[in-house]
């Protein structure tokens, strides 16, 4: 798309592609926002057990981890991932049709073996990509962000439900603002996108003045 630089948007799986640019190619990132805050896990800490009321919410972790969730999740797709969104958002009374649009995608033929991968590999069950082993190992130093960032939590639950910032603002060297979205729960782009959307174009004007 010959952009050399922009500032990046994303939650989730898309806040952790958005991090991985900030973090190691700061240079290509204008600025970040990052629904759920800082978005690398520990490797060395993925298996040493939290106490059980934190081990509850993720649930579906632990069961992909196994062949019955494998088969589970590919015989269930829609119905977990309905489940999921009712969970982790708790207040948003999304749709049928509003579902439908996103549920499409869960039929992709490389969804459901991608989407077991992921949780396996955070596990150290299955080996990652030797193609982005480099990136791999450079991303288990849990790297510091240094652009500008916008993070946000919802307010309405999550799997880790909102937080205040503190515990990860070491993790951000340069300028960075945390905000809780009251009335949204995990999907903060559908749910709050006025909000989201202002902690994007915040980051444009404020790249603006510094150049």
């Amino acid at each position: 798309m010959a952009m050399p630089r922009a500032v990046l948007a994303g939650y989730d799986w898309g806040g952790k592609a958005a991090s991985v640019v900030a973090a190691l190619w700061p240079e290509r990132c204008a600025g970040l926002v990052s629904g759920n805050g800082y978005a690398f896990a520990d490797p060395a800490a993925a298996l040493i057990p939290a106490k059980p009321e934190n081990e509850i919410p993720l649930w579906w972790q632990f069961y992909f981890q196994t062949e019955r969730g494998r088969a589970g999740y590919a015989k269930y797709r829609r119905e977990f991932n309905r489940l999921f969104w009712k969970q982790w958002s708790p207040t948003w009374r999304f749709d049928d049709a509003t579902f439908a649009r996103t549920a499409a995608s869960f039929d992709n033929p490389d969804h459901v073996a991608v989407s077991i991968h992921s949780f396996r590999h955070r596990f150290g069950a299955v080996q990652g990509d030797p193609a982005y082993a480099e990136i791999d190992r450079k991303l288990a130093s849990l790297p510091a962000i240094s652009v500008r960032t916008v993070t946000l939590d919802g307010g309405d639950g999550s799997a880790h439900g909102p937080t205040d910032g503190s515990a990860q603002a070491a993790k951000f060297t340069g300028p960075r603002t945390h905000r809780v979205i009251p009335g949204a729960g995990h999907n903060l782009p559908q749910e709050a996108p006025s909000a989201f959307t202002d902690a994007v174009l915040e980051l444009v004007r404020a790249d603006r003045r510094a150049r």
